[in-house]
């Protein structure tokens, strides 16, 4: 009866370290493309230009350099860049919120999921299909190669994302907590202030992150918006590419400082992101 009983113990661990490693290797394909992308991008970045054109290919850096981020930062004002990239995702952000949240309160409380489609619609609409319009209309405002335009044009990314994510938050709630706010004597205005939005605090991070990470990454707008002074970081890198020739190592190294703030925010709030989409996933 004991052998029985250890055999059938042994069985259950064999098959729970069988599923752990099943899914850690299908975790492992699935990730391998971006990882092998991402460790190609590294080594390109710490090679010299002769490692990274040679036949066969160099893989590791020996030794590793940093005269790509220098040249990056020679050739072109990266740190204004980057200044411009932070003002423009954290204005439209900010502003996504104060509009978005409010936005996705009422849809939710509303029952509206009809005008939540309508919203996510603009987000799913090519960036092209709004260039045309906007570029007359900064135009006709003398706002184009300035930076304001590209904030005001990274809302259409920033709203329709925040509404989403914040719809479901929203609908977890239970009405009882507002029903007695309003009872108590608050207004609609203040029960939302008071009651729901401190529960939605986890769904709002997660919004603004995920909007942050989304407006930074943009390319169009910036690409056609921006002057010379007021560009974004990924037309900074896109600029960075001539026809004469084409430097390997400098542009991985400038495709690196583009992805390193993200990057770091994601890794540094994984944590909460994961937290806020389970909460923001269960209903009831």
């Amino acid at each position: 009866m004991d052998a029985m009983t250890n055999n059938g113990a042994w069985g259950l661990r064999l098959r729970k370290l069988t599923n752990k490693a099943a899914l850690a290797f299908a975790v492992f394909v699935v990730i391998s493309p971006a990882l092998f992308v991402m460790l190609w991008m590294l080594s390109l970045a710490f090679k010299n230009e002769i490692d990274n054109i040679a036949y066969p290919p160099v893989w590791i850096p020996n030794p590793p350099t940093l005269a790509n981020y220098r040249q990056v930062f020679e050739r072109s004002p990266f740190g204004l860049y980057t200044v411009n990239s932070i003002i423009v995702s954290g204005s439209a952000t900010l502003v996504g919120l104060v509009l978005g949240v409010p936005a996705a309160y009422g849809i939710a409380k509303g029952k509206a999921m009809s005008m939540g489609m309508l919203i996510m619609l603009a987000r799913i609409t090519p960036g092209l299909s709004y260039l045309i319009p906007l570029f007359t209309l900064f135009r006709f405002l003398r706002l184009t190669g300035t930076l304001a335009p590209v904030a005001i044009t990274h809302l259409v990314i920033t709203i329709p994302m925040i509404v989403w994510v914040m719809i479901s938050f929203f609908e977890d709630i239970h009405p009882e907590l507002e029903e007695a706010a309003l009872v108590d004597g608050c207004s609609i205005w203040r029960a939302f202030v008071s009651v729901s939005l401190p529960l939605a605090r986890p769904g709002i991070a997660v919004a603004a992150i995920l909007a942050f990470i989304q407006s930074w990454n943009n390319f169009i707008f910036g690409a056609v918006l921006a002057g010379r002074e007021t560009r974004t970081l990924p037309v900074a890198v896109f600029n960075s590419m001539t026809y004469e020739q084409l430097s390997w190592g400098p542009l991985a190294a400038a495709a690196l400082i583009v992805t390193l703030p993200t990057l770091l925010l994601t890794i540094f709030v994984q944590r909460d992101i994961v937290t806020g989409l389970a909460a923001g996933a269960v209903k009831g």
